[in-house]
């Protein structure tokens, strides 16, 4: 019974986390770690616009890199098809495998 006394040890020996108070903690955790989009100016714009239509024309593989809140993601390949009422690009790697990709995301492209 002494231990308990000592050192705050009856709070530490009793304190419970529910469920709901556990989510809500990372939830706001995650919330903190969000970034926003980078502003593009006009020639890194152009740049991913060029890079676009070389690769869907000359059919040339590229890398493109899309904004994500928490981390950004990259892929790697052929641009397919350009769909520019949605403002999306259809971009395929293999055999089957592709993505479709929103435009306004994309933040850089390399070949």
């Amino acid at each position: 019974m002494a231990k308990k006394l000592i050192d705050n040890g009856l709070f530490e020996s009793s304190r419970l986390i529910l469920p709901e108070h556990k989510e809500a903690w990372l939830t706001q955790q995650e919330k903190l770690m969000e970034r926003e989009k980078p502003v593009l100016n006009d020639q890194e714009l152009e740049q991913i616009r060029r890079t676009l239509i070389d690769s869907y024309n000359k059919r040339l593989r590229i890398r493109v890199m899309v904004f994500d809140p928490l981390d950004n993601e990259i892929y790697e390949g052929i641009v397919s098809t350009v769909n520019t009422y949605l403002k999306e690009i259809k971009l395929v790697w293999g055999k089957g495998e592709y993505k479709f990709i929103n435009i306004d995301k994309i933040i850089s492209t390399s070949i």
